[in-house]
């Protein structure tokens, strides 16, 4: 049987790229990507599945797992990178992986993708068990690393999940929990950096950041539990703990750096 095309490399619906003007070339772009968050919208009743999911798994200790090759990978592994300093949690918590190591998160590793047991080899250096979640990231959904990872994870009881941008995919198929955001053809005919990682990244910033509120990293409208890592965010964090305990500034901050988060700051100071 013919193996289905993935939506993300049918034909783009523009022609002569080349010949058309910067506003031209702009103003296509922007009209194709006003789509994405249509397309997410449909598949919020699949997200909010994965999203409890991983929340029950991390109540018992579990950690979130991402795999992913190319723009994907280097996605999974972006999101990943920004839950210690956005809510305080330990890098061990939600891991990225990407095929073909950090070397690909700069540069292309030749075939790296297309090695079906490699993924799993990855995991087992983080002794991956079955409280854990893993989530496959891959636009066009066919991607073997993936797909071995997702497959070989299913076995051993790990809940798993995928973000794909086609739909009927085998990465879909071989998840437990999918997300298939079809965003169809791009600008660029397969260049899956644009609509489709744009609609990835929605995805997995509506997936960390839920499951972080989730389990009470968020108080309020605030990152109480962020790292304290530059001037910015010790501005960030003075301003919530003015607005929470109606002190001037300078107390705030003193008692900011004094007890390293705002969450403590307020723990010791609200009834």
């Amino acid at each position: 049987m013919e193996s289905k095309q993935p939506d993300t490399e049918k034909q783009s619906k523009y022609n002569d790229l080349e010949k058309m003007s910067t506003a031209e070339l702009l103003s296509n772009i922007n009209k194709e990507d006003q789509t994405i968050a249509e397309n997410v919208q449909k598949q919020l009743p699949a997200i909010e599945k994965l999203v409890d999911v991983i929340v029950e798994n991390m109540q018992k200790g579990g950690r979130l797992f991402y795999i992913g090759a190319g723009t994907s990978g280097r996605l999974g592994v972006l999101d990943a990178s920004e839950c210690p300093p956005t809510f305080g949690v330990t890098p061990d918590m939600v891991i990225g992986l990407i095929a073909g190591g950090d070397t690909a998160l700069r540069n292309a590793v030749e075939n790296a993708e297309d090695d079906t047991l490699q993924a799993w080899k990855d995991l087992q250096k983080y002794q991956i068990s079955a409280i854990d979640t893993l989530v496959g990231i891959a636009a066009s959904g066919t991607t073997p690393y993936v797909i071995g990872g997702i497959n070989e994870a299913r076995k051993h009881g790990i809940s798993t999940g995928c973000v794909a941008c086609s739909s009927g995919s085998p990465l879909g198929e071989a998840s437990e929990f999918p997300i298939e955001v079809v965003t169809g053809p791009e600008f660029v005919t397969g260049s899956t950096r644009m609509k489709a990682g744009s609609a990835q990244k929605m995805v997995l910033n509506m997936i960390s950041t839920s499951v972080m509120i989730k389990l009470g990293k968020v108080k309020g409208n605030r990152m109480v539990d962020m790292q304290l890592s530059n001037k910015k965010l010790v501005g960030r964090g003075t301003q919530m703990i003015m607005d929470e305990l109606n002190v001037p500034e300078a107390e705030a901050k003193e008692l900011l750096l004094k007890h390293g988060s705002v969450r403590n700051v307020l723990l010791d100071n609200l009834d």
